[in-house]
């Protein structure tokens, strides 16, 4: 498949909106990070622009590294090569801040030797081996979307297609990657990843839902959707961030022409991932929740900026959920319908300068962390008040 993109503009996608203060630092530089809420945060991905960086002729921004200058370690970070040009262009890094706090960190000179060990927890890419399914996950938790290909086999008849634009669920229960065994044991033995061996299964219907976190236009009463992504591109991989770009071809809302690209990322010790989509056709759109067999909870706090459905799944039971920041979730629907797949509980999101902005993800029972209804919608309330008071930074 060509991955090559058409008339498109790629841009790394954030994990938090980071407000940069000050104006440029330099090699040496110190780096203060505050806090301004009265909770602790961890697992909030800073990043460095190359571009406030100052380098003399002699001086490499990929040589450089993030000092605490409170236990004088270097942290883990990751470069990014943000417009795929060869060139690495932003630095990322997850400082654990304290409550109502501000700490110092320094970037440095670090040789290769010097720099801790990493895993690639953050992790996408594209399956030609099943079909073509594009796959991504952290340490918590796993995605995947389905491709031209799938589509086609379902167009033609043809067994074993996908024919949606949602995004499925792989519930995961430990830290390190799965995604490449999962689709190792499928080739070996046809279903494998369906069947819970300690790791977590893919047992998540998506059908033509809208999964965790597929989009929807809606006119009247109806909702209409895109078909499989056309083309991908994967941004980065690594210690803290996995980022891609997903296409679609052009599609139709009752007579409204509808242009959808997707910019989804995802960091370590999150269990959402951010969508930014460039639309165009449309003032809104929806975001979904599939309801499968309508026999969970569903709650809508738009005035926070979240809903989500927390089910019974199989042994175990299931939270979902979409965050959408900077108050630009504007409605919530609850769409009960008897044709199949089709119930969704949707969360309406403002279309601001050709973009929508929103983060989805899951938290799963058996993985440990989020054992109630009540657990999984804390996190929700607490991750849509960190997003809409990210942390600053600034050069010193």
């Amino acid at each position: 498949m060509n991955n090559a993109m058409k008339k498109i503009s790629v841009y790394l996608v954030l994990a938090v909106f980071l407000s940069v203060l000050g104006c440029t630092g330099q090699q040496g530089s110190v780096i203060v990070v505050k806090n301004s809420l009265d909770i602790p945060r961890q697992f909030e991905t800073v990043e460095i622009q190359k571009s406030t960086v100052t380098l003399s002729d002699s001086q490499d921004f990929e040589n450089l590294g993030v000092k605490d200058l409170k236990t004088n370690r270097i942290l883990v970070s990751q470069f990014v090569d943000s417009d795929l040009d060869g060139v690495m262009d932003v630095l990322l890094f997850q400082p654990e801040m304290e409550a109502n706090s501000e700490r110092q960190f320094e970037l440095v000179k670090v040789a290769p030797e010097e720099r801790p060990d990493t895993i690639e927890y953050c992790y996408s890419r594209f399956v030609p081996e099943r079909t073509d399914d594009y796959a991504w996950e952290n340490n918590k938790v796993a995605f995947r979307t389905f491709g031209p290909t799938a589509q086609k086999m379902v167009e033609d008849s043809v067994k074993g297609g996908t024919l949606t634009s949602a995004i499925d669920a792989w519930l995961k229960r430990v830290d390190y990657p799965i995604i490449n065994k999962w689709y190792k044991d499928n080739d070996a033995e046809l279903g494998a990843y369906h069947k819970d061996r300690g790791e977590g299964l893919d047992n998540f219907h998506v059908g033509v839902s809208r999964g965790v976190g597929g989009i929807a236009v809606k006119k009247d009463t109806v909702y209409y959707f895109s078909k499989n992504f056309t083309t991908w591109k994967t941004i980065t991989n690594g210690p803290i961030r996995t980022s891609f770009v997903l296409e679609y071809a052009d599609w139709d809302a009752d007579g409204q022409a509808i242009s959808e690209t997707k910019h989804i990322s995802l960091d370590y010790g999150g269990n959402l991932s951010k969508v930014v989509v460039d639309i165009s056709g449309t003032s809104s759109i929806y975001v979904g929740l599939t309801l499968h067999k309508k026999d969970g909870l569903t709650t809508q706090n738009v005035k926070s900026g979240w809903i989500a459905y927390w089910e019974p799944l199989d042994d175990s039971e299931l939270g979902t959920g979409i965050v959408a920041p900077n108050n630009r979730m504007t409605a919530s629907e609850l769409y009960d319908t008897s044709a199949k797949d089709l119930s969704n509980l949707y969360a309406q999101i403002q279309v601001d300068n050709g973009k929508a902005v929103y983060y989805s993800g899951f938290g799963w029972k058996k993985a440990g962390e989020f054992t109630t209804k009540e657990k999984w919608e804390n996190y929700l309330e607490l991750f849509s008040l960190k997003v809409n008071n990210p942390l600053t930074i600034e050069f010193k």
